[in-house]
């Protein structure tokens, strides 16, 4: 039979302590037995224990097992703790169970009643740490489930997440403007070991240089006009946990050098200190820039970009992961339909289309603000297209524009124009089910502009189709032509005429 458990046993009477070792160690446990608090403490710091079985008094010092007790709520709070003492009363159970004790037993005890006490402790303690582990795998998956999308690239950022989040490394994130990168962070830190400790965050191309070394070092006193009092830097702020350096890029030159005195030592200066303040931080850097480029031309210094880039994280655009778009667009549907009170919002294929169309320059935060606004404006519950902004609406990837590039030979610009125009029109007629009204909303035109632009291409207000100039127009060109016409082009004049207007001519 394997050890049932480990118990820490700690007692100043010999005997009591080797009736528990010969008691509890038939029973399969594993126990330590140690005559005062200080060894017990020594033995708690060497190893793991699943109980432990301590006496209230021991010697002259009467609190010596509540001393025990808080030393283990602060270094081993799950450790269940069984009191023991021959002076008990109930104002000291109590105090004793208030203060995080397990259980409580009078001595002197029966064997059994002491057996059922620890593996009833030892199954609560179980229990708990199930508990935390439960919780602690929920919260993991939350955060792994707040960077949305199915694609490729995002599962390669869950998986790199994963594997990053419990190192010790520098992080540098890099991606555009947009594509959430503060998110990838959060979710680094809050799978890590420091995920207790504090995460904090600072947009480096945000704040004038002084204020910035003022933000991160801290100051003291009196090291410059306005500084009352001493402040804390953002390094200590975040002493445990995890400082995100947002634009890293644009951090001047003299402050890199005192960053990466940082990384080096571990130590903080505050300014106008005179010793060094020691700091336990996971650096996370992102940016936007191509900081091996400004490596190159001087503008930012290469022993902090490899010091930063030890575990590269690229987070990619929006536009190379166009499957995503929908599911970011949902998300946002929902979020702002409850913060506005909208009730359920509904976002229609045809919407989807032209979101997914679109190149998104601004990425996931252009998104978001252009959903913002569809739910805020849309009538009724659904987004419609035309709630969208008319340069979504209107957007011609540009694959659609000859490749978007001017040949060498050049382009007939009028012709292109018309010729995207006329395929535009032709389907915003089909999509508004030939409403003028509705297919200059889609077009972002007024209804007037839609029918010069019908007029000017020639094309049928109900088919969208190019239609020729009738044989009464021909026949009038040939009229027009002629100062008098002649009685043959009446009659032909009046057939023509007759057979538009439905009268069946005679003869």
């Amino acid at each position: 039979m394997g050890v049932q458990g480990h118990v820490l046993v700690v007692d100043d009477e010999a005997s009591m302590r080797e009736l528990l070792e010969i008691v509890l160690g038939n029973d399969g446990y594993d126990v330590k037995a140690v005559p005062d608090v200080e060894k017990a403490c020594a033995a708690l710091e060497k190893g793991a224990f699943d109980v432990v079985l301590t006496d209230l008094r021991m010697g002259k010092d009467r609190g010596a097992g509540m001393e025990l007790l808080s030393w283990l709520q602060e270094n081993a709070p799950t450790t269940p703790t069984i009191m023991m003492t021959a002076y008990g009363s109930v104002e000291t159970a109590i105090d004793a169970m208030k203060r995080g004790a397990a259980d409580y037993v009078m001595k002197p005890f029966k064997n059994d009643e002491i057996r059922l006490l620890i593996r009833r402790a030892i199954e609560q303690r179980d229990i708990i740490r199930e508990n935390v582990a439960l919780r602690r795998d929920q919260a993991k998956r939350a955060e792994i489930a707040n960077i949305i999308g199915n694609s490729v690239a995002i599962e390669e950022i869950r998986t790199m997440i994963r594997r990053v989040a419990t190192l010790p490394s520098t992080i540098a994130i890099h991606g555009e403007s947009g594509v959430g990168k503060e998110l990838v962070a959060r979710a680094i830190h809050n799978l890590s070991d420091r995920s207790k400790k504090p995460f904090v965050a600072i947009n480096c191309g945000g704040i004038p240089e002084n204020l910035l070394e003022s933000e991160l070092f801290g100051y003291k006193k009196g090291a410059f006009t306005g500084a009352l009092e001493d402040k804390e830097g953002l390094f200590v702020v975040a002493d445990g946990g995890s400082l995100f350096l947002d634009e890293i890029g644009e951090m001047p030159l003299k402050l890199q050098v005192r960053l990466l005195r940082v990384l080096d030592s571990n130590t903080v200066m505050p300014v106008g200190g005179t010793s060094e303040v020691e700091v336990d931080v996971r650096l996370i850097s992102a940016t936007n820039r191509d900081l091996a480029q400004m490596v190159e031309k001087g503008a930012f210094r290469k022993d902090l970009y490899y010091r930063l880039n030890v575990i590269p994280v690229t987070v990619p655009p929006l536009r190379h992961r166009t499957g995503d778009i929908p599911l970011f667009a949902r998300h946002f549907v929902a979020v702002y339909a409850k913060s506005l009170d909208r009730g359920e919002v509904e976002l229609p294929r045809e919407a989807e289309e032209a979101l997914e169309r679109f190149n998104w320059p601004g990425n996931v935060r252009e998104l978001a603000n252009v959903i913002e606004r569809a739910v805020a404006l849309c009538r009724g519950n659904r987004i419609e297209l035309w709630d969208l902004p008319a340069h979504i609406q209107n957007y011609v990837p540009a694959g659609d524009t000859e490749h978007g590039e001017l040949p060498a030979e050049g382009v007939q610009l009028e012709d292109l124009i018309a010729k995207m125009e006329t395929r535009f029109i032709k389907q915003a007629l089909e999509k508004a089910r030939y409403s003028q009204k509705q297919a200059a909303q889609l077009l972002g035109l007024t209804p007037r502009s839609l029918r010069y632009r019908l007029q000017k291409y020639g094309l049928s207000k109900r088919s969208g189709i190019s239609r020729q100039p009738s044989a009464t127009k021909q026949v009038g060109a040939v009229v027009a032509a002629k100062r008098r016409p002649t009685r043959a082009v009446v009659k032909v004049l009046d057939f023509f005429k007759r057979r538009t207007q439905g009268i069946r001519p005679k003869g």
